[in-house]
């Protein structure tokens, strides 16, 4: 079985939990991810490539995340609170973030290697970064870093 397997199964179980234990937070949340790899894996038949779960599931925390600020923006505490508490239940089942700070050294280390000083060349840091580190790293702060590290 691999990891991503694991955390599919890994969702199934802790919904039976969370319905066993009356966690209705968990529940929904649980249950709207797996609902989410259900849907890609109805697409992927379609001729694309397997679903990465965990690719699923930052896609899932990112939308709560730009909720978030919408909702502070418009004055809704309360929908800002629910969905920090939903995100808090998808970071579970995501892998630890890298740091601002080992992100910018990785950025560092490919414009270096590739003789990168431009702003307008991002794009040929963007892949190597996001490949070297893998799904412990959101794409955007990626570039947002990689763009204050070239003065961009």
């Amino acid at each position: 079985m691999t990891s991503s397997d694991d955390l599919v199964q890994r969702l199934d179980t802790d919904a039976k939990q969370a319905l066993r234990d009356g966690d209705k937070l968990r529940l929904s949340v649980l249950r709207r991810g797996r609902a989410a790899f259900k849907n890609a894996e109805i697409e992927a038949r379609g001729g694309g490539s397997a679903p990465d779960p965990v690719r699923i599931l930052q896609g899932l925390a990112k939308r709560h995340r730009e909720s978030i600020e919408q909702f502070a923006l418009g004055g809704r505490q309360d929908l800002v609170d629910r969905e920090t508490a939903e995100l808090a239940i998808l970071d579970e089942y995501l892998p630890v973030q890298a740091s601002d700070a080992e992100i910018e050294a990785v950025v560092r280390e490919i414009a270096a290697d590739a003789g990168i000083t431009d702003p307008k060349q991002l794009g040929r840091i963007m892949k190597p970064a996001l490949d070297r580190l893998g799904s412990g790293a959101d794409g955007g702060r990626v570039r947002e870093i990689a763009q204050r590290v070239l003065g961009g």
